[in-house]
């Protein structure tokens, strides 16, 4: 058991990074970018293939620059050329299988078997304990919060607030407007390939199709963690992503290791709980109104 939640709260600190970018582009930017599912595997590939190399915490950096590439891709397509912000993610996610293949060397996966890698560095040097992985998935986690918090509170990132509030006050305030996408879409999949690059290092490989699905996973973390902490202000909103996938990890650990369903159905449950996610706030929204409802009928019968 004991076991279980660790892995669980492991892969929970790890994927909340994707949680946090759909944050920034969802939430933040009014933005639905499907470069998602590509910039994982991105930022998987790049970091296997550089730690492979010898050089597994340059791999992290490696990872964090090719996604911000990513992003900025998928910006250019919808500032520059005009094209709608789900066909741009589209097109980039598209032409990102191609990138991922050369990146592993044009294998459809890579493996970093007795080779070094973050993980195994901080465990050589006995901090930790049992529970290493746990301290350096959180540690990254914690740092990109804070990070992205104290960002998201300096001009620029007051300026990529206003503009997915609305575009034309941006404009007319003499701010960019496409060049305050370009950077959020750039920090939002950076902080999506860092998702990568640290899942692949602690399963010590990367697959050409680990990235199928994670959009969808990310935006359930998010609205899992927005439903019981709220989304008033950007710390909430930072905070929900990160208990929201540790909440969804632990579901899914759950259904795993109790064998509820069987594991042929697992894709079912899963489609299950980010459908009930998804409508978790309108079926809130619309109890909250047949309440007032009642109340105002009651209010007028007297």
């Amino acid at each position: 058991m004991l076991y279980v939640v660790q892995t669980a709260l492991e892969l929970g600190f790890m994927y909340a990074l994707v949680a946090l970018a759909l944050f920034l582009s969802y939430r933040i930017l009014d933005i639905a970018d499907l470069t998602t599912d590509g910039t994982f595997v991105l930022g998987a590939a790049v970091s296997v293939t550089v730690a492979a190399a010898g050089y597994p915490v340059l791999a992290v950096f490696a990872a964090l620059a090719a996604g911000a590439c990513a992003g900025f891709v998928t910006a250019f397509l919808q500032t520059r050329l005009g094209v709608p912000s789900i066909l741009a993610g589209i097109v980039t996610n598209t032409g990102l299988y191609t990138v991922n293949l050369m990146a592993m060397g044009w294998s459809s996966n890579a493996s970093l078997l007795r080779q070094d890698t973050l993980f195994t560095l901080l465990k050589d040097t006995g901090i930790g304990g049992d529970w290493y992985e746990i301290l350096l998935a959180g540690g990254i986690t914690v740092l990109v919060c804070v990070l992205l918090v104290a960002f998201l509170k300096t001009r620029i990132g007051l300026s990529i607030r206003a503009t997915g509030d609305n575009k034309e006050m941006v404009r007319a305030s003499s701010v960019n407007p496409a060049l305050m996408i370009t950077i959020g879409l750039c920090i939002a999949n950076a902080m999506t390939a860092l998702s990568g690059a640290v899942v692949a290092q602690y399963q010590k490989s990367a697959d050409i199709n680990s990235g199928t699905g994670i959009v969808v996973i990310g935006l359930a973390c998010l609205i899992i963690g927005e439903t019981l902490t709220g989304r008033r202000s950007v710390t909430r909103g930072v905070i929900a992503a990160v208990v929201g996938s540790i909440i969804y990890r632990f579901i899914y650990a759950i259904i795993l290791t109790t064998k509820i369903v069987p594991i042929d159905c697992l894709k079912l449950v899963v489609a299950i709980i980010v459908g009930l996610a998804i409508a978790m706030p309108t079926l809130k929204e619309g109890a909250a109104f047949q309440r007032r409802k009642m109340a105002a009928s009651r209010k007028g019968g007297r």
